[in-house]
């Protein structure tokens, strides 16, 4: 699957059941990515990331950051918004009670982006509006 089919297919707002589909592809090119840079299509990825951000469960923060760090490549496509599709401050507040190794890296991300200007007039709705346009083109 390619760019072009899996926004045919599930849209920039994917139905729940396709949730895990996305989930899965996100993590198999991941896997590729991580293996050698450009194995994965970043693309693909950084998609899927939209996908998931529209859908603002806060289980997938940890899946997006896995996937925008499987390379270089990958880190650049997926912007770190993508993380907080559920908003930065629910996000933040998750990380915080999850407190894993991982958990704590993304919101140590966060906090930098946060205090470098890159969440100024965040907010999901102007997010998701930024990526349907930038997909409608």
């Amino acid at each position: 699957m390619d760019e072009d089919e899996s926004l045919r297919r599930y849209g920039l707002r994917p139905s729940g059941a396709h949730l895990d589909e996305i989930r899965e592809t996100l993590r198999i090119h991941a896997v590729l990515e991580r293996r050698a840079q450009g194995e994965g299509d970043t693309e693909l990825m950084k998609l899927c990331c939209v996908q998931l951000f529209n859908a603002g469960d806060l289980d997938d923060v940890l899946t997006i950051w896995d996937a925008k760090r499987s390379s270089w490549d990958a880190d650049s496509s997926i912007d770190v918004q993508l993380l907080c599709g559920a908003g930065l401050e629910e996000t933040k507040a998750y990380l915080t009670a999850t407190n894993s190794p991982a958990a704590l890296a993304v919101l140590d991300c966060l906090l930098l982006c946060e205090r470098a200007g890159d969440f100024e007039g965040f907010s999901v709705e102007s997010t998701s509006r930024w990526y349907a346009a930038y997909y409608s083109d």
